[in-house]
């Protein structure tokens, strides 16, 4: 199972961007599908994540602005991010928690990373 994350670029402080990822492999289920978030100099953070019954949990500093959603059939998250302030400027990481395959049930699992820069 792989987590491909896509989306990521320069944009300008108020602007929008919308990121990708999608978990590829023979994937039964995911328990929990989110984004994450490191600044340099600064621990990974939550951004957000949707659970597959639709829950959503989002980190304080992105409520409002904000707006994650989910494929359970495709086995996809988007993130959709407006309002952006140089604050949000990071590596976006995709995870995927609980992800049931035929060789059982991988605990964890991250995509590589896409870097979101917001910058005039």
């Amino acid at each position: 199972v792989q987590l491909q994350a896509s989306g990521g670029g320069l944009v300008q402080p108020g602007g929008s961007l919308r990121l990708s990822c999608v978990a590829s492999g023979n994937i039964f289920s995911i328990s929990i599908m989110g984004w994450y978030r490191q600044a340099p100099g600064k621990q990974r953070e939550l951004v957000a994540t949707v659970r597959k019954n639709g829950g959503r949990e989002y980190g304080d500093s992105v409520i409002g602005r904000f707006t994650v959603s989910r494929d359970n059939n495709k086995n996809t998250i988007d993130l959709q991010m407006n309002s952006l302030t140089s604050e949000d400027t990071a590596v976006y990481f995709c995870n995927a928690v609980r992800v049931a395959t035929p060789d059982g049930v991988e605990g964890s699992l991250w995509g590589q990373g896409t870097q979101v820069t917001v910058s005039s």
